[in-house]
């Protein structure tokens, strides 16, 4: 990891004001935090000295969050499954159908593998979407602001992707978040300087 610090160190210049890639500092200053403990530590009282910072809390509560996942993938899953079972449907077509097939998935709501699948297959795209339309407003506001990407949108997104209906068109998933990242949250100043928060 020493190397990955000292290429960091070596960039760093060409990111910060003045530099060629200033309007991205934001995205280098994500990418240095992952790895490493921000530079800017609270040193006088009376505030707690802790190595934990909101990044890292934040991945915490991602954690926190992965049984939820899990059981609404299952649940997506089984609730699918049971619904074709009783109209007599013996496959999925289109895009879902031959996911399950590659995966070596059936049908079967008695199947947990099945299920987590099956939900699987509803659940990512609504993430992936919710992640690309979310995060493209994220690195906007804090390049245009030139401060950090805030890591609370990994929750924020992983919690909003839970409470959509499986169902729900792409396009109002990213209409969706994207309501929610600029009117609710980057308007008004971004994390803890809105009244929405």
């Amino acid at each position: 990891m020493k190397g990955l610090r000292n290429m960091l160190d070596r960039w760093q210049p060409l990111f910060l004001p003045g530099g060629r890639f200033e309007r991205f500092h934001a995205l280098f200053e994500m990418v240095d935090t992952l790895f490493y403990s921000p530079p800017d530590l609270t040193r006088g009282a009376p505030h707690v000295r802790d190595a934990v910072d909101l990044k890292r809390v934040m991945i915490l509560v991602v954690f926190a969050a992965a049984p939820c996942v899990l059981v609404g993938l299952w649940n997506t899953g089984y609730q699918a499954n049971t619904a074709m079972a009783a109209m007599g449907m013996e496959s999925i077509d289109g895009w879902r159908g031959t996911a399950l097939g590659l995966l070596f998935a059936g049908n079967d709501p008695a199947s947990l593998y099945d299920n987590v699948v099956l939900g699987l297959t509803w659940f990512l795209p609504i993430y992936m979407v919710t992640m690309a339309a979310g995060g493209f407003w994220e690195i906007l506001f804090a390049g245009v602001r030139n401060h950090e990407i805030n890591e609370g949108f990994f929750v924020t997104s992983l919690l909003y992707a839970l409470i959509l209906p499986a169902s729900l068109p792409l396009w109002q998933v990213a209409i969706g978040i994207s309501f929610g990242v600029v009117i609710g949250k980057e308007v008004f100043g971004g994390t803890g300087k809105n009244f929405l928060n």
